[in-house]
């Protein structure tokens, strides 16, 4: 049950993530996706929304998908 959960969070974070063209949107989106990879694999949420939420922002530096606004 575990991997499903965590292969879904991956599948869903990808398919958003050229949708995102703030630094805003790309942080909100880092930290959920970070949230449900934390839940998945037993270890703490709130630390891993936070760390999801840190790369989800500094993403706006690095040419990936949409630019950044």
């Amino acid at each position: 049950m575990r991997k499903t959960t965590l292969l879904l969070s991956i599948l869903a974070a990808t398919a958003v993530s050229g949708c995102m063209q703030t630094q805003g949107q790309r942080a909100l989106a880092g930290g959920a996706a970070g949230a449900l990879i934390a839940d998945a694999t037993d270890n703490n949420v709130v630390a891993g929304g936070a760390l999801g939420a840190l790369a989800g922002g500094a993403s706006c530096n690095v040419n990936i998908g949409a630019p950044c606004y």
